[in-house]
């Protein structure tokens, strides 16, 4: 067996952000790899992911899950290759899936590794159109918005990574239209050409009530939002009776430094009966065989399509980061490094 490294890079949060983080909050240090104990094992990341929740985690505050700490490594969603095991189950060679990402190598408990097959999919599908992101949109549109065949849907933060999917699997499910919001022409253009959308518009180019209500004349049944503030105030206008809304991301809103203000036309959620409700994904866990079987037979069939943007080398692992926030990714965002 080859000898295990000594050391490994990994990032740290150094300050707490006001505002939009700055490259200067971020750390790139150097760490001792411990061997794994019994129950444990060794992995050398391949592939990262950067997410928009993990900005909420930047802030001391209590929320569903704890806040990163300071001077500590980070975590999130990655991938890798197992090299050194102390656990029944899992080899060295194997790849899995796992929450220790921010890191070149992962010392953990076999028990948080999930086996995947790079035969079966790109290693890096596994954090986005086979992994939490995906489920998220599957789970979100399926069963928090209690999607049914002939609905219409609008998505924002249409052309990323969970985004792309639900307008994709409203498609497949029979919706009667989809409708998507992104932030340039390009973006526009591939959900309609690529993504199969039946529109779409670039929400820099004029209000967003106003867009929407030419992009879908007969009202919506089903909004699944990404994105909050001016989007949420324009899909409540949209709403036909009975409507209902996933409230999944409101990345308009991460990076505020004041309190926003709520939509001002959330009265007409009694009239219209609306149901408004929050998501968090590891409440749908149960889901997870049905979602992977669904999708991975659609992406198989080239039914459904999905889009990354990699940036190569952990060293622009935060870059990466704030590219995503700054809405630089066309689909997930990935951090690749190799191994």
């Amino acid at each position: 067996m080859s000898e295990l490294p000594k050391t490994g890079r990994e990032w740290h949060l150094v300050a707490r952000p006001h505002g939009w983080p700055k490259p200067e909050d971020f750390a790139l240090r150097e760490a001792e790899i411990a061997e794994p104990g019994p129950g444990r094992i060794l992995v050398r990341n391949t592939h990262m992911s950067v997410d928009p929740y993990m900005r909420g985690r930047m802030n001391d505050v209590k929320s569903y899950v704890p806040p990163f700490r300071l001077d500590r490594p980070m975590d999130g969603g990655a991938v890798g290759r197992v090299i050194a095991s102390n656990a029944e189950g899992i080899a060295v060679g194997d790849h899995v899936l796992h929450g220790l990402g921010w890191r070149e190598y992962a010392v953990l408990d076999a028990k948080h590794a999930t086996a995947v097959d790079p035969e079966l999919a790109p290693l890096s599908a596994y954090l986005g159109v086979l992994g939490m992101p995906g489920l998220t949109a599957y789970a979100g549109l399926l069963e928090v918005a209690s999607f049914k065949e002939g609905d219409a849907v609008f998505v924002s933060g249409a052309a990323g990574a969970v985004g792309s999917q639900v307008g994709q699997i409203a498609r497949l499910k029979g919706a009667s239209r989809v409708i998507g919001s992104a932030g340039s022409d390009e973006k526009v253009k591939l959900l309609v050409e690529e993504y199969g959308f039946d529109a779409a518009f670039n929400y820099k180019d004029g209000p967003v009530a106003e867009q929407l209500k030419k992009a879908a004349p007969d009202g919506i049944d089903v909004y699944f939002d990404n994105v909050g503030g001016e989007h949420l105030e324009a899909a409540i206008s949209s709403l036909n009776v009975h409507g209902r809304a996933t409230l999944c991301g409101m990345i308009a809103q991460y990076n505020e430094t004041e309190p926003t203000p709520a939509p001002r036309n959330l009265v007409a959620v009694i009239g219209k009966r609306l149901r408004l409700q929050g998501m968090l994904v590891g409440d749908h866990a149960s889901l997870q065989p049905q979602f992977v079987q669904e999708v991975s037979g659609w992406i198989r069939s080239g039914e459904l399509k999905y889009g990354e943007t990699v940036v190569e080398g952990i060293e622009n692992a935060a870059e990466a980061f704030l590219g995503m926030l700054r809405g630089e990714n066309t689909g997930k965002m990935i951090v690749a490094f190799g191994g």
